[in-house]
């Protein structure tokens, strides 16, 4: 359980205001709206759910460990393999090294200043969560909730802007989605348990292989509302 002190501190790493890069993002969105593939409530309901149960499970997983204590640098070359895509790669070591120096600000710490030396261009944003949970004084569990609300946060607040949807109706589709959530982040818990005996090859690589593709069609287009 979450120590009570620790609770304002979630609520500050999972606000879409706190100063790391995330708001320039749509999670995949934006190719999803410009494919037709998300439309309405409803299909930008299925697109954050399909994103929980894959992209979200396994940068949860990855944010629990990093909140144990297992070796940053061996969850970074993890996250690397379960990112096939380059230009997803860059996206999150870009995130990565935009949170990194806002939770250098807010929590400083030695754990975060040794990742920033090893990890110059950016260690990947799954683990910089994790240890900015950690820094923080949050549980594994904590920085998995973190990493599952990012995974559908980051695309409903995209089609607002995308598509003009209402503002009401994309927190509804977050709210539909919160039991799954909650599902998700004890999955990945759990998976961050097992690799702390097992080590990170225990912990989830579940694919997405057409947000993949997506998001290498959507890095070559010439003008964009959003990086990625």
């Amino acid at each position: 359980m979450t120590p009570p002190a620790a609770r304002s501190a979630l609520l500050l790493l999972a606000d879409g205001r706190f100063p790391a890069g995330g708001h320039a993002h749509s999670g995949g969105a934006e190719a999803a709206v410009a494919d037709g593939r998300v439309h309405d409530a409803a299909t930008l309901a299925e697109f954050c759910r399909g994103r929980l149960h894959t992209t979200g499970l396994v940068a949860a997983a990855l944010a629990a460990a990093a909140t144990t204590g297992l070796d940053p640098l061996a969850l970074d070359e993890a996250a690397d393999a379960r990112t096939p895509a380059p230009a997803l790669r860059a996206v999150s070591r870009r995130l990565g090294r935009q949170l990194l120096r806002a939770a250098r600000a807010a929590w400083p710490g030695p754990a975060l200043d040794r990742v920033a030396a090893d990890r110059p261009r950016g260690a990947h944003h799954p683990v910089v969560l994790g240890l900015t949970a950690r820094a923080a004084g949050l549980q594994p569990l904590d920085a998995a909730h973190a990493a599952v609300y990012e995974s559908g946060s980051a695309p409903a607040t995209a089609a607002v802007r995308l598509l003009g949807l209402d503002p009401f109706h994309a927190a509804a589709v977050l709210a539909h989605l919160a039991p799954e959530m909650d599902e998700v982040a004890a999955a990945a818990r759990a998976a961050a348990a097992r690799a702390m005996t097992e080590g990170p090859a225990a912990l989830p690589a579940v694919s997405a292989p057409l947000l993949d593709i997506a998001a290498e069609h959507h890095a070559t287009w010439p003008v964009r509302l959003f990086a990625s």
